[in-house]
């Protein structure tokens, strides 16, 4: 019999590089456009609008709003029935 001799095992890499944790935890994080929404040809108040209901879902990180959300958005810049 031929006797064989283990060597110890090698120490393993590290070549997980977590992107999911930000270098600086406490540095606020930036909102990601998914596309470029285009105002142009709206009318002043309906311009106001959108921009009013796009603040809102970055302020609260929503790609979608209900329509309870989007009254409050109209609410909040003085409309009422």
């Amino acid at each position: 019999m031929q006797s064989t001799t283990l060597s110890p095992p090698a120490e393993p890499t590290n070549t997980f590089v977590d992107r999911r944790s930000a270098p600086n935890p406490n540095a606020s994080v930036s909102e990601r456009r998914q596309f470029v929404s285009s105002h142009d040809g709206l009318s002043d108040e309906a311009k106001e609008l959108a921009l009013a209901i796009d603040s809102y879902k970055l302020q609260h990180r929503r790609r979608y709003i209900t329509f309870e959300e989007m009254l409050s958005v109209v609410k909040g810049l003085g409309y009422s029935r």
